[in-house]
This record gives structure tokens, C-alpha cells and sequence, in this order.
């Protein structure tokens, strides 16, 4: 009998009763060999005490406007309050708050302008929508525990939100939910196409279809650095609809087939030699995203690749985004769950294709790639 797992829980145990004991809590905050360490640990406890708090600070700056006030600072206080309509003294609330989280700065008295992180944030329209997004996320996560009780078929803030589970739940006005949902993935896709394209080659892919495409944004951006490229858009039929002049008109109409249908009912079109899922397949559950996979996998002939681009599970410096960011956005969406490469590479073979294998990523958070062959 293998003792190994024995042991590593026996390991476990002790040490959680080691660190919970309080004298020892007491000493290792006083020795000098282990104060850092313990200093550390305290500090991250106290972050997932306060993130919350965290992220409540950077939304009011981004949805009050204070990154556009500090753009092209230096601000005082007082014209801080005047420009976002608060009071002086929640003006400074809010900046000293931003102050210790690196999104302002005061380099000399009352002079107030942006610091590391803020200038990152106000450069960037895409990440302070996606900030403006988390408000559902956070109204569905008021109380956890009834969230993670309830029937994941009820309807919560962001499944009405999201275009596909929006639909499966009824929703109803889901035009109008699509239309916001791809919109706040244009803006944010290109952080994905990035982390793809530095470390995918496209060079000798002729034909690319981009499955569940949105409004093109993922495939805009591989045009703009390959060129030559004939490209396909596959997406639900009201998506297409809006979103085929807008790729359109950014590779040219003559470089683009458009084409409606469900992925989940509908043959994925044939003829291409590459074939993409840009932040799909984690976004449904187990049955669908395996039938998924079955389906393309159908209509790839031997040889053809798919590439998966998503935030993934268990990524080696990126665990919290994995499986506890994403972990309850997508319970809270009510469909998918994150998964690890090693999972998805499962699914793959499962699904009919001859290989799989993982791609590394410079920024895991953004995107983990995949690529499996037909």
C-alpha cells in the first residue's frame, strides 16, 4: 500500500495545528529568522480580509472619473471634489485610500496625481470596463453561501448579463444583453489575443475561424499582424448580425466570412485549417463544452489544429485567478468552470483529436493556450 498520501495529510495536519497555535503565533512574529515570514503571512491574511474593500475603492475610481481627473494632474483635493461632486473630506477619503493601493500619489502637499497601477488603469479603457462589470459579480456574491445553495438554473445578475446563459435562463431582453456583453469583450480581448499571439505562430495557418467570435475583436488583432490570413467569424445569428461590419470594416470585407448558427445545433463550418476558442470553452459545464470540442473536432479534417485561449486552473503563480476568481464568477454566471490544462488536453483526446499540448503563456492571468491536432 502506497503511504505516501498518509503522510502528506499527516503533514498537513501538524503543521495547521502548529500554525494555529497562538504561542506560536506570538514567537514567530518576534524571532528575527522568522518575522518576515510571518510578517508576510499576516499581511496576505489580511488582504483576503480586505480585498473586497480593495476592489470597492478601485471601482469608485474608475466609475466616479477619478483616473480622468488625476490624467493630467497634478489635482488638489478640493478640485478633486469639485470635479467628481464630493465633499472635500470624501475626496481625500478616496484618494489616501487609492494612495495605499499605488493608484495615486502625492509627491508634494495637496498636488495629486496618478501613481504606477492608476497610470495603468487610465490608459486603459478595456481593463476599467472590466472593472465597471464586477459590480454583478459582487451584487451576486452579497451572500455566498445562498449563491452556492441556490439552483444554478435561477437567475443571478450575471447570467442575465451574459449573452448564452442569459439565453438559457430566459431572459428578455437578449439582444440588448448581447450587445453589452460583446462590447465589454471587445474591449478586453485584446488582452488574450496578446498573450496569443507572442506565443503562437500563425505564419503557416492559411485559413483561421474564430468559433463563438463575438464582434471579431480576437481576430481583428491576429489580422493586424497577419495579414494574409482568410478569416471566419462563427457566432449566434443576432452576435453576427452587429458584428460583421465591425470586423469587416477593420480587415476588409473581402477577408471576412461570416457565419450564423449555434455552435451547440449547427455543423461548425468546414474548409479551415485552424480553428479557435477565444474565453468559450470554460463558460459552459462539462456536457456541453465536451459536445462542443465533439463537434468542431467533426468538421476538422486530419491535421487541422484547434486553439483554446482562457485564464485556466491550477497555472503555476496564477491559482487565485484560476479557480478562485473565475471559480466563482462562472458559478455565478451559472455555466462552466474553470479548468486545468490537464483537464481540457482529457477532453481533447475524448473529443477525437491525435494530440494536445499546453503553450506557455507570459501572463497566465490573461490567457493559458492550448493547441490540439484533428
Amino acid at each position: 500500500m502506497n503511504k505516501w498520501p498518509s503522510l502528506r495529510i499527516g503533514w498537513v495536519m501538524r503543521r495547521n495545528r502548529v500554525f494555529s497555535n497562538p504561542r506560536f503565533q506570538y514567537w514567530a512574529a518576534r524571532l528575527p529568522l522568522i518575522r518576515r515570514i510571518a510578517r508576510g503571512r499576516a499581511n496576505a491574511a489580511f488582504d483576503l480580509l480586505a480585498g473586497f474593500a480593495y476592489a470597492q475603492v478601485l471601482y469608485a475610481c474608475v466609475e466616479g472619473g477619478l483616473f480622468a481627473v488625476l490624467k493630467d494632474g497634478p489635482v488638489s483635493a478640493a478640485g478633486v471634489a469639485q470635479r467628481m461632486a464630493l465633499s472635500e473630506a470624501a475626496a481625500l477619503t478616496l484618494l489616501r485610500s487609492a494612495r495605499a493601493l499605488n493608484l495615486t500619489q502625492e509627491p508634494v502637499p495637496d498636488h495629486w496625481m496618478l501613481a504606477g497601477q492608476g497610470a495603468i488603469f487610465a490608459a486603459n479603457p478595456g481593463v476599467q470596463e472590466m472593472v465597471r462589470h464586477h459590480r454583478l459579480l459582487y451584487a451576486d456574491l452579497a451572500d455566498p453561501i445562498a449563491l452556492l445553495r441556490a439552483d444554478r438554473r435561477e437567475p443571478t445578475a450575471l447570467s442575465q448579463f451574459w449573452t448564452y446563459a442569459g439565453a438559457l435562463h430566459g431572459a428578455s431582453e437578449r439582444g440588448e444583453q448581447t450587445t453589452e456583453y460583446s462590447r465589454l469583450m471587445a474591449a478586453s480581448q485584446h488582452f488574450v489575443a496578446d498573450e496569443v499571439c507572442a506565443a503562437v505562430s500563425f505564419k503557416r495557418v492559411k485559413r483561421l475561424l474564430d468559433v463563438g467570435g463575438g464582434h471579431g475583436a480576437f481576430l481583428t488583432a491576429i489580422d493586424a499582424i497577419y495579414p494574409h490570413l482568410e478569416l471566419g467569424l462563427f457566432d449566434l445569428p443576432e452576435v453576427v448580425a452587429t458584428g460583421a461590419p465591425i470586423v469587416a470594416a477593420a480587415v476588409g470585407e473581402a477577408r471576412i466570412t461570416v457565419h450564423p448558427g449555434n455552435f451547440f445545433n449547427d455543423s461548425i463550418p468546414q474548409g479551415y485549417d485552424m480553428v479557435s476558442l477565444i474565453r468559450i470553452l470554460h463558460d459552459h459545464d462539462d456536457a456541453p463544452a465536451q459536445a462542443l470540442l465533439a463537434n468542431i473536432r467533426a468538421s476538422m479534417p486530419p491535421g487541422a489544429r484547434l486553439l483554446i485561449a482562457e485564464p485556466m486552473a491550477q497555472i503555476p503563480g496564477a491559482e487565485p485567478m484560476g479557480e478562485a476568481f473565475f471559480g466563482l464568477y462562472l458559478w455565478a454566471m451559472g455555466s462552466g468552470r474553470p479548468r486545468s490544462p490537464a483537464e481540457i488536453i482529457a477532453m481533447l483526446r475524448a473529443a477525437g483529436f491525435s494530440s494536445a499540448r499546453s503553450v506557455a503563456t507570459a501572463q497566465p492571468v490573461n490567457a493559458s493556450v492550448i493547441i490540439a491536432q484533428a
